[in-house]
């Protein structure tokens, strides 16, 4: 019974911190040089799943086209941004993102649905 008991207790530790980390954690690798000199490629995040509220300049995880991406927050609903010479307001729930490093991101402006959905927003990072 001891020896059960040995291992059952770190296997329960191990369980909770995994359940820990699932629910409110989210660590992450960059992979590109889009977010420097802020985040530099290859380097790791840890972001938090539970936040209160977004806002411009914030730096969040999201899903866009299949893909796991951090950019920083640049405009917010009802703000008015500039695409391509156009002029649009960005929609009820949703965020328009850039990345820190301008010349190596590809990012809302380049995209055909340029506004990221708070839904698909998986964390916010703090630096």
């Amino acid at each position: 019974m001891k020896n059960g008991l040995k291992l059952a207790i770190p296997l329960l530790i191990i369980l909770l911190l995994l359940l820990v980390f699932q629910s409110l954690f989210f660590i992450g690798y960059v992979p590109t040089a889009s977010m420097e000199p802020t985040l530099k490629k290859g380097c790791f995040i840890v972001a938090t799943r539970k936040y209160t509220e977004l806002k411009r300049g914030d730096v969040i995880v999201f899903r866009h086209d299949g893909s796991l991406m951090v950019k920083r927050i640049a405009a917010t609903q009802g703000d008015t941004v500039w695409i391509g010479g156009n002029q649009f307001t960005v929609p009820q729930n949703s965020f328009y993102v850039l990345g820190d490093n301008e010349k190596n991101s590809f990012d809302s402006r380049f995209w055909e649905e340029p506004f990221v959905l708070e839904r698909d927003i998986l964390a916010k990072v703090y630096l």
